[in-house]
């Protein structure tokens, strides 16, 4: 997934892609024959176009999203960590102390006045407590700053910028 946001394969792309990507975007269970029907073209070019897609790693993968609160967790947040170094190593220390990290949903590295944020899910306050302390909490870390999320909306399409003139 790294350096997804630099392919430059937007160009190739026409308006018939933007229809199969907006597509997968909202149902990703969609077989092939319902894409091809809802573009209006044949399966098998579908299928083609669809390998193509994934050829220029416009997906980096198809997730179901879940009721986190069916799953035990109780409390999500948004925690902001500011660094007092800001070094290559520093930064790469951080985020490889993270991966796998089974708490931590999503990990951005940011600029602005967070170095880095955070979503986690947990199961109380205690183990929010516990997973700053044992996970967040390193001697470059300068502080970090901890926002409850009492609830979320959730747009399942990214936004599409081709020019198809």
């Amino acid at each position: 997934m790294n350096n997804i946001r630099k392919n430059s394969t937007y160009s190739e792309l026409d308006e018939t892609d933007e229809l199969i990507i907006k597509l997968l975007q909202k149902n990703a269970r969609l077989s092939n024959k319902q894409i091809a029907a809802e573009v209006g073209i044949a399966e098998s070019t579908c299928s083609e176009r669809m390998r193509k897609l994934e050829r220029k790693k416009l997906f980096f993968g198809f997730h179901a999203f879940v009721d986190s609160s069916k799953l035990g967790t109780n409390i999500e947040a948004m925690v902001g960590i500011k660094l007092s170094k800001h070094t290559k190593e520093v930064v790469e220390d951080f985020k490889n102390s993270l991966k796998g990290v089974s708490e931590v949903v999503n990990l951005f590295h940011m600029a602005g006045y967070s170095d880095f944020l955070l979503y986690i899910a947990v199961r109380d306050k205690d183990h929010l407590r516990d997973f700053v302390m044992e996970h967040v909490t390193k001697d470059y870390v300068k502080s970090v700053e901890t926002s409850l999320i009492y609830d979320f909306t959730l747009n399942p399409l990214f936004p599409i910028y081709l020019n198809h003139e």
